[in-house]
């Protein structure tokens, strides 16, 4: 079937009535972090802005601040402690913004846009990848990474875990770093998946990942296995009738029952458990595409955007439909249950 790039039949941007963050951002929405301890979120936007509001327990988003840098905002992440949030741009830096102060200082530097960032605290430093086909890490002191692994191509989507980095390049390999040993590949292997690589979440016992492509599919691989294992698996998602074929945008886990989002370019995000092999809630479609969504720190509430995601090109863009919504998370439409069908639930 052909792929498409607009939801079909959806006329309203949250058709789950979910909670509204008002005036998000003035242009698309690239990446979204909640706060490791407190209801705090900070989302990052193509308008090259970083916003953090303080979430209350009725899904109120109240904003605290904003900072900047010289080109979009590709990605966030908060440190351990709460205290700071770390931005990578487009701009070839990563800055690390103080929200007490709101001081944001550069921390980073690459040769092209900067991707993905994360805090590792399990190691104490900054993960920052680019389109330079480089991964460098950072001690937040010195102006030179302390460690830098070369990619075999430019990093489509990379997630850390604890001490697992799991990188998706353009010439679809996925990429296993044990970030005891930084600077080398544990292993590279093909990509289980037939397209290119649009989001990869390692799993939150880091014993593999779960990488979705372009083609409405999702890879569940385990780090240690064979090819023929059949605890690998793949399924079909984010499609309609298996005609019209939607990207899956991204992956993210659960941070208690180690079930998972995801969400597409078909505006829909779902809940899905990768043991019982089943989709434990499907959520009604929303009018513009889902590029990104995650479970704050204990998993009760997802935060999602809903905003165009460039796929149709410049002519398709409105600069006025970017929204970021809150979705409460009960336990009975997130947590593991017994599948009722066959194994093969999920389709392949």
């Amino acid at each position: 079937g052909a792929m498409s790039f607009v939801p079909v039949g959806a006329t309203s941007h949250n058709p789950n009535n979910d909670a509204e963050v008002p005036n998000a951002a003035t242009d698309g929405i690239s990446c979204i972090d909640w706060a490791p301890k407190a209801n705090f979120l900070v989302a990052g936007s193509w308008d090259n802005q970083i916003r953090c509001w303080e979430v209350q327990s009725n899904g109120t988003a109240v904003p605290k601040a904003a900072t900047s840098h010289d080109a979009p905002v590709l990605a966030c992440s908060w440190s351990g402690d709460g205290a700071r949030v770390y931005t990578g741009s487009a701009d070839k830096t990563a800055k690390v913004w103080d929200l007490a102060t709101n001081q944001a200082m550069q921390c980073a530097a690459h040769d092209a846009p900067i991707r993905h960032v994360f805090w590792c605290k399990e190691k104490n430093f900054l993960v920052t990848a680019s389109w330079d086909h480089t991964i460098r890490y950072w001690d937040g002191k010195s102006a030179t990474p302390g460690a830098t692994l070369t990619l075999p191509e430019r990093p489509f989507a990379v997630d850390v875990q604890g001490k697992l980095l799991v990188a998706a390049t353009a010439d679809r390999k996925i990429v296993i770093v044990n970030l005891d040993q930084p600077s080398v590949a544990f292993s590279t292997i093909q990509s289980p998946l037939k397209y290119q690589s649009r989001c990869i979440a390692a799993f939150p016992d880091q014993r593999g990942f779960c990488v979705g492509s372009i083609e409405g599919r999702v890879a569940v691989h385990h780090v240690l296995s064979k090819p023929t294992d059949d605890k690998n698996f793949m399924f079909k998602c984010h499609r309609e009738n298996n005609l019209d074929i939607y990207a899956v945008n991204h992956i993210a886990f659960h941070p208690t029952f180690g079930t998972f989002a995801t969400t597409g370019s078909d505006g829909t995000y779902n809940f899905w458990d990768k043991d019982s092999r089943q989709r434990l809630k499907a959520f009604t479609k929303c009018n513009l595409p889902i590029p990104v969504g995650q479970f704050n720190h204990d998993g009760t509430m997802f935060a999602y955007a809903v905003s165009y995601d460039w796929s149709r090109g410049a002519e398709h863009y409105n600069p006025r439909t970017n929204h970021l919504l809150l979705h409460p998370v009960p336990e009975s439409e997130i947590k593991s249950r017994p599948n009722q069908k066959a194994k093969g639930a999920f389709g392949r």
